[in-house]
């Protein structure tokens, strides 16, 4: 089978980290039987495919990202059987499925890594890289990226934990094993993977040392798009191309002008890669430098997406995913719930691009504050706290973590305003956000004009319309700290995006080819609806964190 045309041009996805998702099976653990109850509510949101991070069997070092076994399921999410009626199921509703490909990295509990210790004498020896020397690389989980293995009397590389050593992808029999695993899944029937820091995969010959004064990032230099980078990703984009399937890179660090070489032209080897540009608006890397949101870098970030991939590639569109603190608590405001994320979704989903949603992010999650370091799990957030401003007293070390912690996007949905938030009939594997009486599914099912149902319209007026997919991007007032004013033209139709991320009322004027022109007021957060409407001369004063969406019409002048 050949690949249909760019389907996911049209298409919302939402991801589903399925340990907090919703637990079927009432052990606490969220799984596949609670992902196939509620396959009905992801359909109801408007969106069109599901991304799954990792379901396979994980000693759960991070959390599903050390993977044991690439072609099963792990056991506290089910079986194999019961991924073929959630996939059969997502299918019946229209709904398609990628998968996590994780493949810069196994576990140490893979039975490859086991037969590689062994010696330098066994079918596997070289599917890990060992050196008898490390080099001064520094891990980004876990301390040096160097661990002495006693087995075989060699170190091996581990770019992220200890218990997630790196393959040797210069190894063609684990490009190998790669495309089968690929064939493994789309032959059942997944529609495409989203592959790990897929960008990590070929380092730089010789192992060379990185600079020493930079610690990670002088260490990233010899393997962030390797030497052989696209030839392994044309080998991968080949079995791709047998099926209809599409691939979506994650790749950290990833400048637009190297994302381009990955996603641009007939030969790319991605369809997307996902950019972190636009999620330092309020930090350096999460866990390094901390700082109010500054609205003119996050759009700085977007607009410098939108219009270097414009007519040349396609964007990955998110707030939100499981590497990150929730949206609300970074970028919106606690005193302007509803509001601030409204506005947010509002920012993104209309730019030119397929919008992702994360479990939770529909109803406003906000970051959990946990009281001590040792109830947190997340192994990157243990290594920040004990790495990164070790000379910070205690509290300021927390503080750090309250706002920067993976976990604040692990916590389990929240359902409803019963006992441990409608999760699980039992005691959660992971704490559950005390917010969750305020803030849940069945409480917004009920409001009109909740955060979950702005989402709903939103993407449902994303998806009627060609303009919102594919018309060209403008934006205005870039210097503006308080609004983000975007257009969206295709032939004579236009959309005017407009989002304050101001606390209190401001005066907005509009583009002067826009003002006094007829149109229609399609979409806002503040209770109007949809209505024909005048843009007026002179600005209109909006109010906190209020944004709205016009359509006009008729060909605007330049």
């Amino acid at each position: 089978m050949k690949r249909k045309e760019d389907w996911y041009k049209h298409m919302a996805f939402y991801q589903i980290w399925v340990r907090s998702f919703y637990d079927g099976n009432s052990d606490g653990i969220g799984d596949l039987y609670g992902v196939y109850e509620k396959l009905e509510y992801v359909k109801s949101l408007g969106v069109d495919g599901i991304w799954f991070s990792p379901l396979y069997p994980s000693p759960n070092a991070d959390y599903g990202y050390d993977i044991s076994d690439y072609r099963d399921i792990h056991p506290d999410y089910g079986d194999l059987d019961q991924f073929k009626k959630v996939l059969e199921k997502a299918h019946s509703l229209g709904l398609k499925v990628i998968m996590d490909l994780v493949v810069n990295h196994t576990s140490d509990e893979h039975p490859w890594f086991k037969e590689s210790r062994k010696g330098k004498d066994n079918p596997y020896s070289d599917y890990y890289i060992w050196r008898d020397r490390p080099n001064n690389w520094d891990s980004l989980f876990e301390g040096k990226a160097w661990e002495y293995d006693e087995e075989r009397g060699q170190y091996y590389l581990h770019l992220f934990a200890k218990k997630q050593p790196d393959l040797n992808m210069d190894n063609p029999k684990v490009r190998e094993e790669v495309k089968g695993i690929m064939r493994f899944w789309l032959d059942m029937g997944v529609d495409g993977f989203r592959e790990d820091v897929i960008n990590f995969i070929s380092k730089k010959e010789g192992l060379p040392d990185g600079i020493p004064f930079l610690p990670v990032i002088g260490s990233m230099m010899n393997y962030k798009d390797g030497p052989h980078i696209h030839e392994y990703m044309r080998e991968f984009r080949e079995v791709c191309n047998e099926y209809d399937c599409f691939q979506i890179g994650e790749g950290p660090m990833t400048t637009v002008d190297s994302a381009l070489e990955y996603v641009a032209g007939e030969d790319r080897t991605l369809d997307m890669m996902i950019s972190f540009d636009h999620m330092m608006a309020d930090c350096l890397y999460t866990e390094y430098i901390h700082r109010p949101f500054d609205l003119k870098k996050y759009k700085k970030a977007l607009t410098r997406w939108q219009e270097k991939l414009a007519g040349r590639a396609w964007n990955v569109l998110y707030l939100e995913n499981h590497d990150h603190p929730r949206i609300i608590s970074r970028y919106g405001s606690p005193f302007f719930h509803r509001e601030s994320g409204t506005c947010l979704a509002a920012s993104y989903i209309f730019l030119q691009g397929t919008p992702f949603i994360y479990q939770g992010q529909e109803i406003g999650m906000t970051n959990i504050r946990l009281g001590s370091i040792e109830n947190y799990i997340d192994v990157s957030t243990k290594n920040n706290f004990n790495r990164y401003h070790i000379k910070d007293d205690l509290k300021k070390r927390l503080a750090r973590i309250h706002v920067s912690s993976r976990d604040s996007a692990r916590t389990p949905v929240q359902w409803n305003s019963g006992k441990y938030a409608g999760f699980s009939k039992v005691k959660p594997w992971f704490f559950v956000n005390k917010n969750y009486k305020r803030i849940n599914v069945a409480a917004q099912e009920k409001e009109p004009d909740s955060i979950l149902n702005f989402y709903r319209k939103c993407l449902e007026l994303r998806k009627n319309s060609k303009t919102l997919i594919y018309g060209d991007y403008r934006e205005y007032y870039a210097s503006s700290r308080e609004i983000y004013m975007y257009e969206r033209k295709l032939n004579d139709i236009s959309y005017l995006i407009v989002c304050s991320f101001m606390p209190i009322p401001v005066k907005v004027r509009f583009p002067r080819n826009y003002e006094g022109r007829e149109g229609e007021l399609v979409l806002g957060n503040y209770r109007e609806g949809r209505h024909k409407a005048t843009i007026p001369e002179g600005g209109l004063s909006f109010k906190p964190y209020e944004c709205r969406v016009y359509r006009v019409r008729k060909s605007l002048n330049p």
